[in-house]
């Protein structure tokens, strides 16, 4: 295998592992929300007692969520695919249509996403945003600090399936390896 190759196959991998990581860990998360919601209602019906800081906790582990467990839910091919031919095709073909996808949608978008977040997370920085309840959560300006961030996730994500995808391609079959469409697949 030629050096560019394993390279690329090396880069496909670390990326998918940091976004592995980070999905496992912020789906956590959600078990966290459960928690505390459940919390949340016992003290407000049982005591009578109310706390914005724990209301807001729920919707900002709900933004982590979601918006750091985006290039996971990408990785492990559970995102939304409207498919009505592709599921037919064969594996090369797919990789074809992947390959335009990323190169077409998912990084011009995930780009867009990365350029028009810039200003709008600086100006939160620099004023330290913080909730505007009375009794909320400070680190709004971290909250949005995910929007960037998401965007960085989807771009790496796009790069390593772009690269998977490639290699099907070419004849260079990375099949189960991450990043490719059997793991993608075989989830």
């Amino acid at each position: 295998m030629s050096s560019i190759v394993q390279f690329c196959r090396r880069l496909a991998d670390k990326i998918d592992l940091l976004n592995e990581w980070i999905g496992t860990t912020v789906s956590w998360l959600t078990l966290f929300m459960v928690v505390v919601t459940f919390t949340i209602v016992m003290l407000r019906y049982a005591f009578n007692y109310n706390s914005i800081a724990m209301q807001e906790s729920v919707s900002y582990m709900h933004a982590l969520v979601f918006m750091l467990g985006a290039a996971y839910t990408l990785k492990t091919g559970a995102h939304v695919r409207v498919d009505i031919f592709y599921q037919r095709l064969g594996k090369s073909a797919r990789a074809w249509i992947d390959c335009c996808g990323v190169v077409l949608l998912l990084l011009p978008v995930s780009g867009f996403i990365l350029y028009s977040s810039w200003d709008y997370v600086a100006e939160s920085w620099k004023i330290f945003e913080s909730s505007s309840n009375s009794g909320g959560l400070p680190g709004v300006f971290l909250i949005k600090s995910t929007i960037p961030l998401t965007a960085c996730l989807l771009i790496l994500q796009g790069i390593s399936m772009f690269l998977a995808n490639l290699m099907i391609v070419l004849g260079l079959d990375l099949s189960n390896e991450p990043g490719s469409i059997e793991a993608h697949e075989n989830g």
